[in-house]
């Protein structure tokens, strides 16, 4: 018989070796060597998003530093760091989220060494001025001012400020608009957030493609390994269990119809099948494939599109679902639609076929979609900043297999409680309206 770590990797999800070291700075480094001649995608996950914003009058920091990596520093000013990119054949970019912040680049794999040296020269010695830094807060304000023409937009905000009161998933990764206002005056409290979240243990450098992990260990520690350790820890307030059905509306005649339903869900886990059973609710209900999806869509052509999904985070999040939909009298209609489907799956064990199906397909979907450097690097880095371990992504799809109908079954009655849903609106009504 196989030993059980050789079968452990023979139902990995990821067909390639996963190789780590930890720095005695506590940075992780993550090698994936894949066969991609000349070519390296080279991430840096910082556990780090709005989810880390506790200080009132204080959000939207996390974002804004997205912006403020790429100012430069006295070794690589703005521009030089850009030259110095094109030189190495690569591109770089970022995106900061609820519970992370992303800098990746993908370039010449012989020029790894001038990634490192680049990335971690801005790591820790970002540089910028006062005026600078009022520069960038007024781009971030613009940024809020056209992303908040989009109906989405304006629906997430609202949404989320109704269903959380206490936990910092209350507001977006954009941050509240007051504090944006303000940001160009918080100069001082900008460089001690760089100072806090800006440190190695709360990063994993990943790097893929045509690459040794010795090369990149021995990078890590000439470039990063002098790196200090910070002191600080965010205190994240829990979030108290939602007591009633609450409700959020946009009036707007220009908006198309929309009804969203958002339960409280459970946090991301690679080990309790809470998340992954709740994972195969969306797509069994809600997915292109669905019977629902067929008779709203499809046949009625009441809605324009149906959606259902939940998403990773580190902390209990939203199970959401919901329409846009041809004509607002409709909204009742459609809701009390996805409100039977849901009651069924609570009350009815899932086809066993159907499950299957539906795990078979979202695991080959994964298997099509890590076909390049970049993309296998972006999909361990989803799991990295949600566990801090790049092995989660085999450990999640491991559990996948593992559930049950009994287990959606009691998922979806655990979850799908009308005491712990944010019913939100959009149509030209003064209120929504909807029971």
């Amino acid at each position: 018989m196989p030993r059980e770590s050789e079968q452990a990797a023979a139902d990995s999800i990821l067909p390639y070796t996963i190789h780590q070291k930890k720095l005695a700075n506590e940075l992780n480094v993550v090698t994936v060597p894949y066969p991609s001649p000349g070519l390296a995608a080279f991430y840096i996950v910082v556990r780090v998003g709005s989810r880390e914003e506790v200080e009132p009058g204080k959000t939207g920091f996390a974002h804004f530093f997205e912006h403020m990596m790429f100012r430069g520093t006295d070794k690589y000013p703005k521009d030089k760091y850009s030259e110095v990119l094109k030189a190495t054949g690569a591109a770089a970019n970022a995106n900061t989220w609820l519970d992370r912040t992303v800098y990746h680049m993908t370039g010449n794999a012989t020029m790894l060494d001038k990634m490192f040296e680049i990335e971690a020269d801005r790591f820790m010695n970002l540089n910028y001025s006062e005026a600078g830094f009022k520069v960038e807060a007024g781009a971030v304000k613009g940024e809020y001012t056209k992303n908040f023409a989009s109906q989405f937009t304006q629906i997430n905000e609202a949404i989320v400020k109704t269903a959380f009161d206490k936990h910092t998933y209350k507001h977006t990764t954009m941050g509240f608009f007051e504090d944006i206002v303000d940001m160009p005056n918080q100069f001082d409290y900008s460089l001690e957030f760089y100072k806090r979240f800006y440190r190695p243990e709360y990063s994993t450098i990943i790097v893929v493609g045509d690459v040794e992990p010795e090369t990149v260990n021995q990078l890590a520690e000439k470039y990063f390994g002098h790196w200090e350790r910070g002191q600080y820890q965010a205190q994240i307030e829990g979030e108290p269990e939602q007591q009633e059905t609450r409700y959020t509306h946009i009036k707007n005649e220009g908006f198309i119809p929309l009804i969203s339903l958002n339960y409280k869900g459970p946090a991301f886990s690679d080990s309790d099948k809470d998340f992954a059973a709740m994972d195969l609710v969306a797509s069994i209900l809600f997915s292109e494939r669905s019977d629902l999806y067929k008779k709203l869509v499809v046949d009625e052509q009441k809605a324009l599109n149906l959606y259902g999904a939940i998403l990773g985070t580190r902390d209990p999040y939203l199970f959401s679902a919901g329409v846009l939909a041809k004509d607002e009298n409709d909204l009742q209609y459609l809701k009390d639609e996805i409100n039977a489907a849901l009651e069924q799956i609570k009350s009815e064990p899932v086809d066993s076929l159907l499950l299957a199906d539906t795990k078979s397909n979202q695991k080959y979907s994964f298997a099509m979609h890590i076909d390049n450097p970049e993309a296998i690097a972006e999909s361990i880095s989803f799991f990295t900043w949600l566990t801090g371990d790049p092995e989660s992504i085999n450990r999640y799809y491991r559990l996948l297999d593992q559930v049950t109908p009994a287990d959606i079954q009691q998922a979806a009655n655990k979850y799908l409680k009308d005491t712990g849903l944010t019913l939100a609106t959009i149509s030209s009504k003064e209120e929504g309206g909807i029971q």
